[in-house]
């Protein structure tokens, strides 16, 4: 029911935003450079019961032009099923035996780079190198490791309160493009998924300054 609740949520965000204006102007020097926020899709994601991510994300981002955008984010999280299962589309997504022997807690700062490509609508690149945990079921650190990470994003800006905040609905292809050998027990049930995921949605939301 949650699942289906956030994808309605996301549809209506699109389907509204395609009213509003939100490209900002190449020659308009009054735009906001900066801006904070957060990943709102994710956070919902800390009230699931089964597979609590305890997710935490802060963007901060720089608007080099009225279309070019950087940003640095600093996140963490957690998950005890291969990356490579759908969380809304595949039905092994949560089945005990697709279950990892533990868990992996990640650490990382996702570098991206956005571009205006039409009014508001947007493409993005991320790319996340992250620091890997590998936890038994008791919680205990079993093992380290390194990944690469990347979210090819198209997405869309819209402009709230006078563009002081934002709310960013989007679509994107996930990565996997790097990472060391898992752990024993690991390694045998994320080798069954692709390190490709699409559709994601995302849901970002921020403050201008």
């Amino acid at each position: 029911m949650q699942k289906k609740v956030l994808w309605i949520v996301l549809a209506a965000v699109l389907a509204s935003s395609l009213q509003v204006n939100a490209q900002y102007a190449k020659t308009d020097s009054t735009y906001h450079k900066w801006f904070v926020g957060t990943s709102l899709f994710v956070l919902f994601g800390n009230f699931d019961t089964k597979n609590p991510p305890n997710f935490v994300q802060i963007d901060i981002g720089y608007r080099l032009t009225g279309k070019d955008v950087i940003r640095i984010s600093p996140k963490t999280w957690k998950y005890a099923w291969p990356n490579g299962i759908h969380p809304f589309l595949n039905k092994a997504y949560k089945k005990p035996e697709e279950k990892f022997p533990g868990y992996v807690r990640e650490y990382g700062v996702t570098v991206s780079y956005a571009r205006f490509l039409w009014k508001g609508f947007y493409a993005q690149l991320d790319v996340m190198p992250t620091y890997q945990i590998f936890a038994n079921e008791n919680g205990n650190k079993i093992d380290n490791g390194f990944q690469i990470f990347n979210s090819y994003r198209m997405g869309y800006h819209i402009k709230l309160f006078k563009d002081k905040f934002f709310f960013q609905p989007s679509v994107c292809m996930t990565h996997r493009a790097y990472h060391t050998q898992l752990p024993d027990g690991f390694k045998q049930l994320d080798d069954k998924w692709s390190k490709f995921i699409f559709p994601e949605p995302g849901l970002n939301v921020g403050f201008n300054f």
